[in-house]
């Protein structure tokens, strides 16, 4: 069999059978895209089908190929944490606006914002934290992999920061609602990671309730939330003491991360 009949065959979106294709083979996809008529090894096919099978079943091409880009790191992902989406950059790009000599990223996951905070502030202090070992593990390969400092601690939010303040607290907690219909198309990412309560706001309201007495003065927290909430997470801040809170819109618009002062 050929490239071009294996992608064909494959019966799934074209664009991610060359993903996978160029993946199974170690060529470029532009080489697959190029080159259709380039016959396929049987092991080479059989590996092929079985990425091509997975996907049909619904599996993220990032976790089937073990990594996902971000901010201009490839980092590791397996179903132990939430694959990076480009949304999460207007995270990166406000703490970075605000160059804060030490951060700590709760909830890091495969430490995605921490990593990519620490390969544009070097000298920054940068603490991540998750109550999930196994995300740790990810966090950590992926630290060791593009040689960045990141001191990763165990534990949920803030328990492991007791007496710790940081001129920035970044999160991108769960934040969607338990019954959400869209959870369905989400079966291989860690609920855990997800679902913020019947609300959204659980993840919202301990931050809110924790963080400022982890920041220095003039210190920021910066949160990621879902579409349409951006003035109940603003409410929570200002609840809390925190002063000057924005709201901030992603690329399609829609207000995407929130953030207040202490």
């Amino acid at each position: 069999m050929t490239v071009g009949e294996a992608l064909r065959a494959s019966g799934i979106d074209a664009r991610e059978a060359r993903l996978l294709l160029a993946a199974a083979t170690g060529f470029s996809e532009a080489s697959v895209l190029a080159h259709p008529e380039r016959p396929l090894p049987v092991p080479i096919h059989s590996s092929f089908l079985e990425m091509a099978r997975r996907r049909a079943a619904g599996e993220p091409v990032a976790y089937i190929l073990g990594h996902k880009e971000f901010y201009g790191l490839e980092l590791a992902v397996d179903p132990a944490v939430l694959i990076p989406r480009p949304e999460t950059e207007l995270l990166v790009d406000l703490a970075l606006a605000r160059k804060p000599a030490s951060l700590v990223d709760i909830g890091t996951g495969s430490g995605a914002i921490a990593l990519a905070l620490k390969r544009h502030l070097p000298q920054a202090r940068v603490v991540a934290t998750d109550a999930s070992a196994a995300a740790l593990e990810v966090a950590r390969r992926n630290a060791v992999r593009h040689g960045l400092d990141v001191e990763l601690r165990h534990g949920r939010w803030f328990e492991p920061l007791a007496g710790e303040r940081f001129e920035a607290i970044i999160s991108n907690p769960p934040y969607v609602v338990v019954d959400d219909p869209h959870l369905a198309g989400l079966p291989y990412e860690p609920r855990f990671a997800i679902v913020g309560g019947s609300d959204g706001l659980d993840g919202f309201r301990v931050l809110a309730r924790e963080a400022p007495a982890h920041l220095l003065p003039g210190g920021w927290l910066l949160v990621e939330h879902g579409a349409g909430q951006h003035e109940a997470v603003r409410g929570l801040l200002e609840a809390a003491g925190l002063e000057t809170t924005e709201s901030w819109p992603d690329l399609a618009g829609i207000p995407r991360v929130s953030g207040g002062k202490r």
